[in-house]
């Protein structure tokens, strides 16, 4: 009798990440934080150190026909970056590991060590190490970073309360529209290689895509205005998907407002171009890399006139309701339709 078999997408992401993590007990006294958050805690101390990695894998995550691999390089690190920003962490250090066909050449990897460098310098941090192996097909990038966090500064996913407001940084939607527009520009260009990209009035969108900038700064100005968010989380995944990260772990509910989400104007026409509604692509299109916190009601005087963190909602007492109240007044059920990775 044969043993059941059961396919990854059936679990999808988070119910395998559920799954590993059922197996997988801690054993040591410094391992304070494993799977479930944006980065691991480790106990060094006096601090917390931060650990996460992240795998970017040509033709899930990238496509080098619209992606130069400066560019490729910079957001592999700045998606690993956001995660140490989302533990209101520093980060530190990087090891990057290369997955490589025979069909890159030394020249193209030096081009994508020019992005990884940038990257470094910008969000100062130090390349330290990683790995090279040889890929049967494609390109692989396997980034992890170390950080470092206050004891009593380091923000989870779980702790969110009632009458939390709920902020978020920058404007959402725009990086899934950068990817409509690119992907676009491909097929035309596939259907008649004479023409060139239209791209001119799409920059704004396109360079959410392919180079976003993790929210360091925001970690920065919360620090100097001496604010620690009661939960945090970088989006990745979409606004809807990390709504229900910080409900499951901090046990709330949360009450979202349609006209406080920030989307851009650019952002806004190109998705009526696409016949996207642009709160859809806001609420599910992922890869933004802007940072979603929630803050005590008492803190709110402290940001009221931050002119790039929005408030958004609020925190209730009933995880199971999770609700948006639409520009007509009408509450709609929030749902989480965002990226699925299998």
């Amino acid at each position: 009798m044969s043993e059941k078999r059961t396919e990854i997408a059936e679990l999808g992401e988070f119910g395998l990440i559920e799954r590993i993590n059922i197996v997988s007990p801690r054993q040591n006294l410094t391992s304070l934080k494993g799977i479930g958050d944006d980065a691991a805690i480790i106990d060094i101390g006096q601090e917390n150190l931060l650990v996460s990695t992240d795998m970017l894998v040509e033709g899930t995550h990238f496509d080098l026909s619209y992606i130069p691999l400066p560019h490729l390089g910079y957001k592999a690190v700045a998606v690993n970056v956001s995660d140490i920003a989302a533990m209101n962490g520093k980060p530190e250090q990087i090891v990057v590991s290369l997955g490589l066909s025979n069909r890159f050449s030394v020249e193209a990897i030096e081009a994508l060590y020019e992005g990884i460098r940038s990257a470094c310098i910008n969000y100062k941090v130090d390349l330290v190490g990683g790995d090279t192996t040889a890929s049967p097909s494609g390109l692989i990038i396997s980034i992890t970073i170390i950080g470092r966090a206050k004891k009593d500064k380091t923000v989870l996913r779980s702790g969110g309360h009632p009458n939390d407001i709920i902020c978020v940084t920058g404007d959402l939607g725009a990086a899934y529209l950068g990817l409509q527009v690119l992907e676009r520009e491909k097929e035309v260009f596939r259907a008649n290689p004479s023409m060139q990209p239209d791209l001119e009035k799409y920059q704004y969108l396109v360079g959410r895509q392919l180079k976003p900038e993790a929210r360091m700064d925001i970690v920065y100005d919360l620090q100097e205005k001496q604010i620690v968010p009661t939960s945090m989380i970088d989006i990745s995944d979409g606004l809807a998907s990390e709504l229900f990260h910080l409900v499951k772990n901090s046990k709330v509910g949360v009450k979202l407002f349609e006209d406080k989400i920030p989307v851009d104007s650019v952002a806004y026409d190109t998705a009526i171009e696409f016949k996207i509604d642009p709160i859809t692509a806001a609420l599910n299109g992922g890869e933004d890399y802007e940072l979603l916190f929630t803050i005590h009601p008492s803190d709110f005087e402290k940001l009221k006139n931050h002119s790039d963190i929005h408030f958004i909602g609020h925190m209730h007492n009933n995880p199971q309701q999770n609700v948006m109240l639409s520009k007509h007044g009408t509450v709609v059920p929030l749902q989480a339709q965002g990226w699925k990775h299998f």
